[in-house]
């Protein structure tokens, strides 16, 4: 029953095209990302306006495109409304930046703690129409994106190396640990969660 569309979610006029086609929405879950390294004086303003734009206004334009459709729902649905929002940080590393503070990750942590913000936005405006918004917060997950960034460095090994040497449990997660907390999330059984960024880290930020 999988359907695939391909969009770019920085195009707002992509973004209501593929809503117009989709009666009913359950759950949205925006997880495009972009990260750029390197200090503030070594990122040029066509890089934070790329990463803002690709971070946080994709976010603003999804929400605001689709939160009306369930919105919509939630209001007339009177045994309760059983639609959730959800922003993660990108399944790569990310809460630490905020957290813990990381070099070179100047416009990519501000990006994330933009989306934060949206979170809590969205979830304190809407709490009362039914509509929970929460964000999955990471540490370093093994995906094929990471993997080509690490094979990108002049020294992979160590580039791996790295990664796993700040990695307290030994090793980095996998994208299927992190999507049983999505299911969570949009399962009934957290109900009572809204507007909070859930951290799974294995134990990054202690």
């Amino acid at each position: 029953g999988i359907q695939i569309r391909v969009l770019d979610v920085t195009k707002k006029e992509q973004i209501e095209n593929l809503a117009k086609d989709i009666e009913r929405i359950d759950v949205l879950c925006n997880i495009a990302g972009f990260v750029h390294h390197g200090t503030i004086l070594e990122c040029e303003e066509q890089d934070w306006n790329f990463t803002m734009n690709l971070n946080v206004r994709s976010m603003y334009l999804m929400i605001k495109t689709f939160l009306p459709k369930s919105r919509s729902r939630c209001i007339s649905n009177k045994l309760g409304c059983l639609f959730f929002f959800f922003f993660n940080m990108f399944l790569r590393s990310f809460h630490t930046d905020l957290l813990l503070g990381v070099v070179n990750r100047c416009v990519y942590s501000t990006s994330k703690a933009a989306v934060i913000g949206l979170t809590k936005s969205v979830a304190a405006d809407f709490i009362e129409q039914g509509i929970r918004c929460n964000c999955v917060c990471p540490g370093t997950v093994d995906t094929p994106s990471l993997q080509e960034r690490i094979q990108a460095r002049p020294n992979p090994e160590q580039a791996l190396k790295d990664f796993l040497d700040r990695q307290k449990t030994g090793r980095m997660a996998t994208a299927e640990e992190v999507a049983h907390l999505f299911v969570y999330l949009a399962s009934d059984e957290s109900a009572y969660v809204t507007g909070n960024e859930l951290i799974i880290d294995g134990g990054w930020s202690l």
